[in-house]
């Protein structure tokens, strides 16, 4: 069992090129499996699916197993939301065989898998320099994309029958999607209005909420980009891509970078 547990932490987070092409497949993985419960919120249950998220279901937990048998302190990772998001996700996929219908919450349940690419951007951040440097401006527009996907998914499941003129299947998502749109930009057509008091407060929710993510997007992306590279000194994590002494303290910066050209 040591052994394995050597081999597993290796693998996770080793140097070697093995290790890295491992972690390239367990992020294309996430990738995957984040769009597949995308593509199939609106889709009926049929057997071929239920045994589709039964396999994802089960590589998830082997996935989530693996980490938390190596990981140096369990407590602080069963606490993190991704963790948290996976157990639910998890336990959705593998108890859907058992319900014999195709229950609605379960699709918003799934859908808390989007909440892993945070763990996804983590990876990144270890093999991807133009990630480094633009991750402001990322997790700003992934923060946006996942409160958008999700708050669609919440609103084709929960409302959905109360929307006067819509189909079920893709045109439903869409018109979801469309909705949380133009609810998030307060936009409001008004061709789609939610009709109960929980879908009217559902969607202030959205506008407060929206309205908060779209300004951060702006700044990140309107903001000059800066390298987190933690000063050793004072502590300051963010810096100019060039700069080669702290602005806060003047402690010389050994910044890693190609240049500015």
């Amino acid at each position: 069992m040591a052994g394995l547990k050597q081999a597993l932490t290796r693998l996770y987070r080793g140097a070697s090129r093995r290790a890295e092409l491992f972690r390239y497949g367990l992020i294309a993985f996430d990738a995957a499996t984040i769009l597949y419960f995308i593509v199939t919120t609106p889709m009926r249950q049929t057997p071929e699916m239920e045994i589709a998220g039964t396999v994802i279901g089960l590589l998830i937990l082997m996935d989530f197993a693996a980490r938390l048998w190596i990981a140096p302190n369990r407590k602080a990772m069963l606490r993190q939301i991704y963790t948290i998001a996976d157990v639910i996700v998890v336990a959705s996929l593998l108890l859907a065989p058992f319900l014999h219908e195709d229950v609605a919450f379960l699709r918003i349940l799934r859908g808390l898998r989007l909440i892993h690419s945070y763990h996804l951007l983590r990876d990144l951040r270890r093999v991807s320099p133009f990630f480094r440097r633009y991750e402001d401006a990322v997790i700003a527009a992934v923060n946006l994309l996942v409160f958008v996907l999700l708050t669609t998914t919440a609103v084709y499941t929960l409302f959905f029958d109360t929307y006067p003129n819509v189909q079920p299947g893709l045109e439903g998502y869409v018109d979801a999607l469309y909705f949380t749109v133009s609810t998030l930009t307060t936009t409001g057509y008004g061709d789609i209005t939610p009709v109960t008091m929980g879908g009217k407060l559902f969607s202030v929710f959205v506008m407060v909420v929206g309205v908060a993510l779209f300004v951060r997007l702006a700044q990140a992306v309107i903001q000059p980009s800066k390298i987190r590279h933690k000063c050793p000194t004072c502590g300051l994590l963010k810096h100019d891509p060039d700069a080669v002494h702290c602005k806060h303290c003047g402690e010389p910066l050994k910044i890693e970078t190609e240049g500015v050209t």
